[in-house]
């Protein structure tokens, strides 16, 4: 119903934006009119914080030209432009990060791949005279360490790291999600240039800004083409300049061919396999009161096809049963009872995978197709 409503909407909006550019206000209204009228129905729907910035950003974006076709002053509004449209890049710059290679268990050939691409080139760029990828994408399965992986190489080469999402990019002012864009890798090359130090712009869920919608009338479109200029900019013949953009998605099929292009490697981050699962265990179990019954090796072999994020769910809830037990018992003082394996079955029956069969078999097919490492 929601793809529907999306098609209906983007309809309105082309005609809307047709009628805007001849000059006949009344029904260039009407249409961006019923285009919000439906939008805001797909707000309400919508339990993905990302889709909801999206139609949030298209909501004000047609509210705020139906107020100027109709002569409505605005002042709060445009008193406060100013104020919101500088703050976006400084709650981009992250402190830096604490994560390192050995807390990100498996995913060996991803790291190998990261370190090619970005430390050994940052700290010899001497014997790299072609030049080296600048845009780095990271594809996969939720929950498979994808932006650890980006924390852990900007601790490693001791970079500024910017980190953007739909949400922090997509501005309710018309004209200011491009901007926002720009401002952003501004405050990256100044930050490479200046202080001479490498500089990484994190993009997650980076589908949201680079694949077809069916809204893409006004806002989108523009936030698409700065991107492209950015991500052109980066890859300059005979520059220097240390500026690296990683972005994830788990929708990589999402992606249309230009920015494919842009993205020199296209790394998989695989599910974590037998081993890994194991190891995995080891760490979020080491960290519990456990029973002796317990055998790590026979729960990962359990957990096929569960990402890191799903086993550490997992660990999570068995403790939170263990715990719910003491309170509802009255004894919250007292110390739980050990976790057995009677627990971690229960909570297995119950917690599947994230990531559904036909998702990851798209993920594969994809990955055979373009992906570099």
């Amino acid at each position: 119903m929601s793809t529907e409503l999306e098609k209906i909407a983007a309809a309105k909006a082309r005609e809307a934006v047709y009628y805007d550019k001849l000059g006949q206000k009344a029904k260039a209204v009407k249409k961006y009119q019923e285009a919000l009228d439906i939008l805001r129905k797909l707000n309400t729907l919508t339990h993905d914080p990302i889709m909801k910035g999206v139609f949030t950003e298209k909501i004000n974006e047609y509210q705020r030209r139906i107020e100027e076709l109709m002569n409505i002053p605005a002042p709060t509004l445009l008193h406060n432009k100013t104020t919101e449209s500088t703050a976006p890049v400084e709650e981009f710059s992250m402190p830096k990060p604490s994560i390192r290679w050995d807390d990100i268990i498996n995913i060996e050939n991803a790291k190998k791949a990261i370190r090619e691409s970005i430390v050994y080139p940052t700290k010899r760029p001497d014997l790299f005279p072609l030049g080296w990828p600048r845009g780095i994408l990271l594809f996969g399965p939720p929950g498979c360490g994808k932006t650890l992986l980006a924390a852990a190489v900007a601790n490693e080469i001791d970079a500024e790291f910017f980190a953007v999402d739909a949400a922090s990019i997509m501005s309710k002012w018309l004209g200011e999600s491009e901007r926002n864009i720009a401002r952003l890798f501004n405050k990256a090359r100044q930050v490479s240039d200046k202080q001479k130090k490498p500089a990484i712009i994190f993009i997650d869920e980076v589908d949201v800004f680079l694949s077809e919608r069916f809204l893409e009338v006004g806002g989108e479109a523009r936030v698409r083409t700065q991107l492209l200029k950015e991500m052109d900019g980066i890859h300059e013949k005979g520059t220097k300049r240390q500026l690296y953009v990683i972005a994830a998605t788990n929708k990589p099929w999402n992606l249309d061919e230009p920015f494919i292009r842009r993205f020199q490697k296209r790394i998989f981050v695989p599910l974590p396999d037998l081993e890994a699962r194991r190891k995995l265990f080891e760490k979020y179990l080491n960290e519990l009161k456990i029973n002796k019954d317990i055998e790590i090796h026979q729960l990962a072999v359990m957990t096929d096809g569960y990402s890191a994020a799903d086993i550490r769910d997992v660990c999570i809830e068995v403790q939170m049963k263990v715990v719910n037990e003491l309170f509802e018992a009255g004894r919250i003082n007292d110390e739980p009872r050990k976790a057995t394996i009677d627990d971690f079955l229960e909570v297995l029956k119950k917690r599947k995978p994230a990531i559904a069969l036909d998702k990851m078999q798209k993920i594969l097919e994809w990955n055979e197709k373009y992906g570099t490492s």
